[in-house]
């Protein structure tokens, strides 16, 4: 196998000027780079890849829609998408669209991006080699049916042809890095290679006709029910670990699964499972490391707005009225710039279940009225409609205030923020039994369904048809929090006629619902 063709798309010449150096550096004399998707389609369309590296935001065609394409052309060839931390969570859901076979972060390491780069070529390599063996052998079945008059000669001549192949198919499975295993439908465990057995830590005999549920799991779901999504496309599984069951030692893993037979009543998947140690501890680091920055950076900000409300209290004397609004201007902007750091704290504190809620009992109405009353004066500056309709003003629950009022300023915030001038905005406070309901509902442009599963994902910024100018964690901070309560938020919206951002928590009410009667048998 030689180095391979590679095809790098980027619309920043200094990107694709400083991959030729380091391809040129490392012996890839067959790579070519593109400015624009289209050049590279044109190119495609006469060329076959063995690699193909896109960055994520580009002009006219976006890195997503352009792997797409280049699926379409080309399905086994391996895809790598360049992205930034921003567009982490967009690269993760696109694997499984379009059978992306890696993400890279920028700015990137350049070992680690040699060493994908070289794992993608020999991954198409292999493919191709796979897809040919199958042709190969359809052939041969033909020519068995043509030929049966001569049907013990060539028997004989595709046997070789069948052992010659398994034995490289035999070749890659055992001595494959990656564990391999094959299971049925039903989970069930029908073979494995060297390396499956020493990532669970047992020989093959103990293994096999066991359940894959034995050794692989998740907090949130088990592999056995993650099968029935699998038809021909593949299916990449995250935040997996896999357990030795002799010294209990749990190792993360990465899994991806693909139909053997998709032709077949009785289904079989074969899985390939990754041991992604090193990338967690590398991933912990950047997120500690983004904690610690983001945490000493509120020393400063929070010095210089101090420092700027003197000068704007007239504390170090008159201001004239171009000297206060240039004041006010970089007050604001440090406050804003304080939000986010805030922001990004508090989404740290969630995802490494560092934040412990100080949960006490409060009247969930009185908190709701003293955030209507922060936000009535921006209602009326844009004439909107804004209220609160509770019918039961005693409601007291037990949860972090604190918290739970974030996610109620955030709510009716982005409310009147996207509500149109002379619109309505409402505040429905409601309970069923010990279970409460805090509803907002608009009657602003609504949001497109297609976007409705993406507004509480991180860094979501607004939607097709308007682009929001925030950080984009308002949502998925809110969400986080509801859940870390153990409820639910969702949201439910036409376009033209408004939406509806509700959140449940469940079992919560501590005062002022009717307690359920029990019926007592008559004596």
């Amino acid at each position: 196998m030689d180095m391979g063709k590679i095809v790098v798309v980027d619309d920043e010449k200094i990107v694709t000027s400083a991959f030729k150096t380091l391809l040129k550096v490392e012996g890839f004399s067959d790579a070519h780079f593109f400015n624009t998707p289209k050049e590279a389609i044109e190119f495609l369309k006469t060329n076959t890849p063995d690699l193909v590296i896109s960055d994520f935001l580009m002009p006219e065609m976006n890195g997503l829609e352009f792997l797409s394409e280049v699926k379409k052309m080309y399905p086994e060839v391996s895809k790598i998408l360049l992205t930034g931390y921003a567009d982490k969570e967009n690269a993760i859901k696109a694997i499984n669209e379009i059978g992306l076979y890696r993400y890279i972060e920028k700015p990137w390491d350049n070992d680690d991006l040699i060493l994908n780069i070289k794992n993608g070529i020999e991954r198409s390599y292999l493919l191709s080699e796979l897809r040919k063996k199958i042709f190969e052998l359809e052939v041969a079945k033909k020519e068995l049916e043509k030929y049966s008059h001569n049907l013990e000669q060539i028997v004989e001549e595709r046997t070789a042809d069948l052992k010659q192949s398994n034995a490289k198919l035999e070749g890659i499975f055992n001595y494959c890095a990656d564990g391999i295993i094959i299971i049925n439908e039903d989970g069930i465990i029908e073979q494995v290679n060297p390396a499956c057995e020493n990532l669970i830590g047992l020989v093959g005999s103990k293994i096999i006709s066991t359940s894959i549920d034995d050794y692989l799991f998740s907090k949130k779901t088990f592999i056995s029910k993650e099968l029935h999504k699998l038809d021909e496309s593949e299916l990449l599984l995250r935040d997996f670990h896999i357990k030795n069951p002799l010294s209990n030692v749990e190792t993360p893993v990465e899994i991806s699964f693909a139909r053997i037979n998709p032709d077949d009543e009785f289904k079989r998947f074969v899985g390939v499972i990754r041991d992604v140690t090193e990338q967690k501890k590398s991933d912990k680091l950047r997120d500690d490391f983004i904690a610690t920055l983001t945490h000493d950076l509120r020393t400063p900000l929070l010095a210089a707005i101090q420092t700027l409300k003197f000068f704007l209290d007239g504390a170090l004397g008159e201001l004239d009225e171009k000297q206060r609004m240039l004041l006010a201007t970089m007050q604001k902007s440090n406050e804003d710039l304080l939000g986010l750091v805030n922001a990004l704290l508090e989404v740290y504190k969630y995802e490494a279940e560092k934040l412990t809620l100080a949960k006490t009992n409060f009247n969930i109405y009185n908190l709701t009225e003293q955030v209507y009353h922060e936000l009535l004066p921006l209602a009326q500056t844009k004439n909107i409609n804004f209220s609160i309709d509770c019918t039961n003003k005693d409601l007291e629950i037990n949860a972090d205030r604190s918290e739970i009022r974030r996610v109620i300023c955030n709510l009716c915030g982005n409310a009147i923020n996207y509500t149109q001038e002379g619109g309505k905005v409402l505040i429905t406070l409601k309970n069923e039994g010990k279970d409460l309901i805090f509803s907002v509902s608009d009657n602003g442009s609504g949001i497109p369904q297609e976007d409705i599963p993406n507004m509480f994902q991180r860094f979501s910024q607004g939607t097709s048809k308007k682009r929001s100018t925030g950080t984009g964690l308002g949502l998925y901070l809110s969400r986080q929090i509801i859940e870390s309560h153990g409820g639910k938020i969702w949201l439910e919206s036409t376009l033209n006629k408004g939406s509806e951002f509700s959140f449940l928590l469940t079992d919560t009410v501590t005062k002022g619902f009717e307690p359920k009667v029990k019926k007592e048998s008559l004596v």
